[in-house]
């Protein structure tokens, strides 16, 4: 049996992109190198940032991310993943140019967390204001009967500040620190679950760094298209 080959709409940003690949090569049962999943990667850094263009503030991704759809697709692609989750905003949009599946990051983080922490009626977002605008997250945990908690709004100020002037620019130490203090604050507000909303908060938050399990989306996403892959869902 032949895996499919994964295509990683990347890119957004390029740490992150390069991080999902790394857990793809950790999570495949592997006895020798051929056993890895065939996997292209198209990592544009010229998406137009996500969060504004949801606020109405800066152009549209779209062009963009199905530009980059097409091509992996045209190399081989199976199906598709996206390490952003504000990107998962515009996916219906990338899904109707091609004709190829992809997989949706936050819905499978609603089913997994539904599944796997039934207890669970409250869950916090740690994530760029173009998400929680959005209401992704809100709209996938409606269906597994989970609320969604946010920072209250001068924290989630500084939550984009971790992200964007730390995290993104490589100090990552810098942005963890800050995401701590965010992160206790909502489990104060009665959250009993931390979910890593946004890829660069994945790249520092996670399991045990909290006394509340720590959910990261990219690692879900990054299971599921290992399976998919090789056809086992």
């Amino acid at each position: 049996m032949t895996d499919k080959i994964i295509g990683i709409l990347g890119g957004m940003g390029p740490e992150a992109t390069a991080d999902l690949f790394y857990m793809i090569i950790r999570a495949t049962p592997v006895e020798k190198d051929q056993d890895h999943i065939e996997t292209i990667i198209y990592s544009n850094s010229k998406v137009p940032d996500r969060t504004p263009a949801i606020l109405g503030e800066g152009p549209s991704p779209v062009a963009e991310m199905v530009k980059v759809a097409r091509k992996l697709e045209e190399a081989g692609a199976d199906f598709l993943i996206i390490p952003c989750n504000t990107a998962h905003y515009f996916i219906d949009e990338v899904r109707e140019a091609v004709g190829i599946p992809i997989l949706h990051m936050i819905e499978l983080t609603a089913k997994k967390i539904g599944n796997d922490f039934s207890q669970v009626k409250r869950a916090g977002l740690i994530a760029t204001i173009g998400t929680i605008k959005s209401r992704i997250y809100s709209q996938s945990f409606d269906e597994v009967q989970v609320d969604i908690l946010i920072p209250p709004n001068g924290l989630q100020l500084e939550t984009m500040k971790a992200i964007y002037q730390h995290i993104k620019t490589g100090d990552l130490e810098g942005g963890k620190e800050i995401l701590l203090r965010v992160a206790d604050s909502i489990i104060q507000e009665g959250a009993q679950i931390i979910i890593c909303g946004c890829t660069e908060v994945s790249l520092v938050l996670k399991n045990g760094d909290l006394p509340m399990p720590v959910v990261d989306p990219l690692q879900i996403l990054t299971e599921t298209a290992v399976k998919f892959a090789q056809e086992r869902l």
